[in-house]
């Protein structure tokens, strides 16, 4: 059994009427207004089934789903249904009794939402048998499908915009710096300066080992050297008033010195 032998069912509408309607004598369309509203000819449940590409308007019984009548629709829009020309919630049907014999009734919805429906479940079906058809003729000939042209016609071109980096012309390499040692870099020391020598206060002398220290310039004499006075000996008491500070002096005044940087004038 074929796939397309399958009946689906698309769309059920639990109350519909149907009505007689007056042969078209123009082809102005047909009007809701000229039927007898209140007056039905038959009522029922509709549905609409679907068995490979044709759609079946069935109306059946409420209870029992016996078949009053059917419309086979192979196209939508079309003469199969039709709509009303004065009104949305009804339509024009054409229905078969398989034996070649064919009458239009009309058929209407009580609810609006209802005729809504109707009309989109077939429009759904014809646009997927539509789209089917499309995809068969692709499938026999793949050859015939839009291609892809990629390649540049007669004439054509292209321009690329790249970035405009220039050269400088008689330059030579870039002059390289000098590499870095790491830290904090130090000043030179200024044009015509000396480095200045620590100088202990009066009555203390360098135990370092050194020779005596050089007298140094004192400010405001014009670049005239003065002498520091010449420290006295030590008596004996004033050995015993220093006591154990004068056996450390070498050590420490050399690291109070070598810390604080001062320079006594």
């Amino acid at each position: 059994m074929e796939a397309s032998e399958y009946e689906s069912v698309l769309c059920v509408k639990p109350e519909v009427h149907v009505y007689r309607i007056p042969p078209r004598a123009t082809n102005r369309g047909y009007r809701a207004s000229e039927w007898q509203l209140d007056q039905p000819s038959w009522s029922g449940r509709l549905r609409i089934t679907a068995k490979g590409q044709v759609a079946y308007i069935k109306l059946e019984d409420r209870t029992s789903g016996e078949l009053f009548a059917q419309a086979p629709v192979d196209q939508f829009p079309g003469t199969a249904v039709e709509s009303v020309t004065d009104s949305s919630r009804y339509f024009v049907i054409r229905i078969e009794d398989g034996n070649g014999r064919r009458a239009f009734i009309g058929i209407g919805f009580v609810d609006r939402g209802d005729a809504f429906d109707f009309n989109v479940a077939l429009q759904d079906h014809f646009k997927w048998v539509k789209q089917q058809c499309e995809f068969a003729k692709q499938a026999q000939n793949p050859d015939q499908g839009p291609k892809l042209d990629l390649g540049f016609k007669e004439g054509q071109t292209i321009k690329l915009n790249i970035a405009n980096i220039k050269k400088k012309e008689g330059t030579g390499s870039p002059r390289a710096r000098p590499a870095s040692t790491g830290g904090l870099s130090l000043l030179p020391p200024p044009p015509g300066g000396k480095t200045s020598t620590l100088i202990p206060p009066p009555g203390e002398q360098l135990s370092t080992g050194r020779s005596p220290v050089q007298p140094a310039f004192a400010p405001g004499t014009g670049g005239a050297t003065e002498s520091w006075p010449q420290p006295k000996p030590a008596t004996a008491a004033t050995a015993d008033i220093w006591g154990d500070f004068t056996k450390s002096t070498g050590s420490a005044s050399s690291q109070t010195q070598s810390g604080t940087g001062w320079v006594q004038f």
